[in-house]
């Protein structure tokens, strides 16, 4: 039985939460989601203000998986309309910049073009001053990591001077640089 799948999900007093066949709607101060699950393999039960998860089909393998993933993609849903979720990215490089510009996130980042990526609805990008630290944030998991994995892909981190774009808090491996032969 899966450990995850154990845990019971905490609803907070401003989330409703409907569940119909096989969809479950989640409805918070910062929007609302909806999350498809398998009603073969898993049930939802709600109490007052907590909802479990339990794996109706106890010998299946497929059971135990989904019954671990879906707590944690409702979970996520219900922690992503009531908090929200959020990553951020640096810039590294001289002349390296990014702006917003309706719904558009401009990139300088060493081409002989400017990069334009539109931007998904639901997500939004602050920018700061020096145009160097990206703050991307939105309610659904997913949506924020992969709209930061798709920006970080137009200029991954070169090891050796450490310019591209990268996530606030990670380490690049540095490599020397060419030496000098006899």
């Amino acid at each position: 039985m899966s450990r995850i799948g154990k845990k019971v999900i905490n609803l907070a007093k401003n989330v409703e939460l409907n569940i119909e066949g096989d969809k479950i709607t989640v409805k918070g101060p910062r929007g609302i989601l909806t999350q498809n699950f398998k009603p073969e393999f898993i049930g939802l039960i709600k109490e007052d203000d907590t909802l479990v998860v339990k794996n109706i089909n106890e010998g299946s393998k497929k059971a135990k998986a989904f019954h671990g993933l879906y707590r944690s993609l409702i979970a996520n849903a219900i922690y992503g309309v009531t908090n929200g979720f959020k990553k951020e990215l640096t810039i590294e490089g001289v002349g390296y910049k990014a702006s917003v510009e309706s719904k558009k996130l401009k990139l300088n980042v060493g081409f002989s073009h400017e990069i334009f990526y539109q931007l998904p609805d639901g997500i939004t990008v602050e920018v700061d001053k020096s145009g160097t630290n990206l703050i991307i944030t939105g309610i659904d998991k997913y949506l924020v990591g992969q709209v930061a994995a798709d920006i970080r892909a137009f200029k991954e981190v070169e090891p050796y001077k450490g310019k591209g774009i990268r996530y606030k808090n990670e380490k690049v491996r540095r490599k020397a640089g060419k030496a000098a032969g006899k």
